[in-house]
């Protein structure tokens, strides 16, 4: 399967050499355009300089070693990608180590650094729209993660026990290895690592295999679901390890931290029926792999890590298990289009909970509602849950958010609520989508208008008015 991808490079190079010497490149006479160096930033209105633009990664080719000791991780890149205009230069994000060489094409690359974590590539020759190329980084450092006063620490971060994991939204990805860091621009995933032989490692994806070295143990974690660059992890600390598969032969593979309690081994003993569940409401499970990690350390939140998310040491329950595993279809397999759309992530992983409590615990969502409803303070009818700035992205999403759809469930009527959420995923699997599509596919399922709606809760702030407040049978009792 390799041997056709390097006959493409070779021959996007052979083009890229050949367009340089006739002069079409610069003409730009067959529509190729005059190579320009790619933008700086992916255009998230809330997070500009994240990602870059002027190409698309199809995949991340990572080798690394890392010492615990020392915390050194020595890092060798490699990027699959397409042109999307003819490049003079590109950008890669990275922040805080140092790049020791690059390549483009097996050609050595000049490269610069520039702002807060912007790696700046200019090939030897231009790079043409709509052809491939494949890029190598070779980098090393000690990573630190980004500490956000609003967010708080995220990505690379070292653990007690002298272990270290990545973890972290919206960024994460750019402390560890060279990366084009928007959610815009998924890949599927591909890591080697090599660490001490009496450390254990977990990935995304599937396991594939491991191997002695000089160095110690290479652990092979093989990821081909496209996964936007949050999305992806390395942990790393002296795992107990539990292997199950569903009955579709789905692996799934969850680590534990030493001292992990053995009520969140238990917990995590039913996620072939919480998948399952999951799989009822919102259609086919959509990656390759499943599992978790269970850190011993009490970070300030879980993530969706793809095919399987990271835990804090004190999240180990089953409804944080149930939001997280919901997120592998609403904010992973189809991720948001820009970070003011992440009600979309969030909400909807929210609402599995509301979905798990009534189906297996016997929970009267309409008790619960009207009860969040008459109990909210001001404050939560003044939470926004689209566009509500950076560093506010984490708040009333998880609770305005599942009442929220709740209200809708009831406005626009069950049965076209309940396929709106089964078949959504599949519309966008691995893709990116936005509040205002999600809107249009709701009227176009219930044949509804529901501007009124979105407008009194997802896009405004305020209480909403009686008609949006208690729509269907949600009226409040007479009293």
């Amino acid at each position: 399967m390799r041997a056709p991808h390097r006959s493409a490079v070779t021959v996007a190079a052979t083009l890229t050499a050949l367009s340089l010497t006739t002069g079409i490149a610069s003409a730009g006479q067959d529509g190729w355009g005059r190579p320009t160096p790619g933008s700086d930033g992916g255009g998230d209105s809330y997070y500009p300089q994240d990602g870059n633009g002027g190409y698309d990664v199809s995949d991340y080719n990572l080798k690394v070693t890392y010492a615990p000791d020392s915390h050194q991780l020595t890092g060798l890149q490699t990027v699959s990608a397409r042109a999307t205009q003819s490049l003079s230069s590109f950008n890669l994000d990275l922040k805080g180590l140092t790049v020791d060489s690059v390549k483009v094409n097996g050609l050595p690359a000049k490269f610069t650094r520039t702002g807060d974590h912007e790696v700046v590539i200019t090939p030897r020759y231009p790079l043409i729209r709509g052809l491939p190329f494949r890029a190598v980084i070779a980098y090393h450092g000690v990573p630190e993660a980004i500490n956000d006063p609003l967010l708080g620490k995220n990505g690379w971060q070292f653990t007690r026990s002298g272990g270290a994991f990545a973890a972290g939204e919206p960024k994460s990805a750019t402390t560890w290895y060279p990366v084009n860091d928007t959610p815009r621009d998924k890949a599927t995933f591909h890591l080697a690592i090599t660490v001490p032989d009496e450390w254990g490692v977990i990935g995304n994806g599937r396991e594939a295999g491991s191997y002695k070295t000089e160095a110690g143990t290479t652990h092979v974690w093989s990821e081909d679901t496209p996964a936007a660059p949050y999305m992806t992890t390395v942990a790393i600390d002296k795992w107990t390890f539990d292997r199950q598969q569903r009955a579709d032969g789905t692996p799934i593979v969850s680590a534990f931290a030493p001292g992990t309690p053995d009520k969140t081994k238990q917990a995590e003993a039913r996620l072939p029926e919480i998948l399952d569940f999951l799989e009822s409401k919102f259609g086919k499970y959509p990656v390759d792999a499943a599992g978790g990690i269970f850190l011993a350390e009490p970070i300030g939140f879980s993530l969706e890590t793809l095919s399987r998310p990271i835990y804090s040491g004190r999240a180990g329950n089953i409804s944080t298990i149930v939001h997280e595993n919901a997120h592998q279809w609403y904010g992973d397999s189809v991720a948001v289009d820009h970070w003011r759309d992440v009600c979309l992530n969030e909400c909807f992983a929210s609402y599995a909970t509301w979905l798990w409590a009534q189906e297996k615990e016997g929970q009267d969502l309409k008790k619960l509602y009207l009860d969040r409803v008459a109990s909210a303070p001001d404050s939560f009818w003044a939470g926004k849950l689209y566009d509500m700035g950076p560093g506010n992205e984490f708040t009333y999403v998880y609770s305005k958010g599942p009442t929220a759809l709740h209200a809708l469930s009831k406005y626009m009527g069950q049965a076209a609520f309940d396929r709106v959420l089964k078949t959504w995923p599949a519309l966008h699997r691995d893709g990116n989508a936005s509040m205002q599509e999600f809107q249009h596919y709701a009227e176009a399922v219930s044949h509804k208008d529901l501007q009124g709606f979105f407008d009194a809760w997802i896009y405004g702030s305020g209480k909403p008015s009686a008609e949006y407040l208690y729509p269907g049978d949600l009226k409040p009792a007479a009293g």
